[in-house]
């Protein structure tokens, strides 16, 4: 057990801001698999800028790397333009 105060208060934010990010990743995760199951190129560019947005923001606040973010967002993008 932490003997600090401020640690017992880190320890509850972190645990805080661990289940916010784990929600996050895991809302992405799902539209990302929402974007590849897209077969029409309308919707599917739709939800390609919605997807993105997400990814960005994150790596923007270091839950992905910004290097996964930009390969996501490239095979994504790939994907829509290979969409009739």
């Amino acid at each position: 057990m932490a003997n600090h105060k401020s640690s017992i208060k880190r320890i509850r934010s972190s645990d805080a801001k661990r289940v916010k990010n784990k929600y996050q990743a895991k809302t992405t995760r799902n539209a990302v698999r929402n974007l590849r199951a897209t077969t029409v190129k309308k919707d599917a560019q739709e939800q390609l800028t919605a997807v993105s947005s997400m990814v960005d923001k994150l790596a923007k606040r270091n839950v992905i790397h910004k290097n996964k973010a930009a390969n996501l967002k490239s095979k994504l993008t790939k994907h829509v333009q290979g969409l009739k």
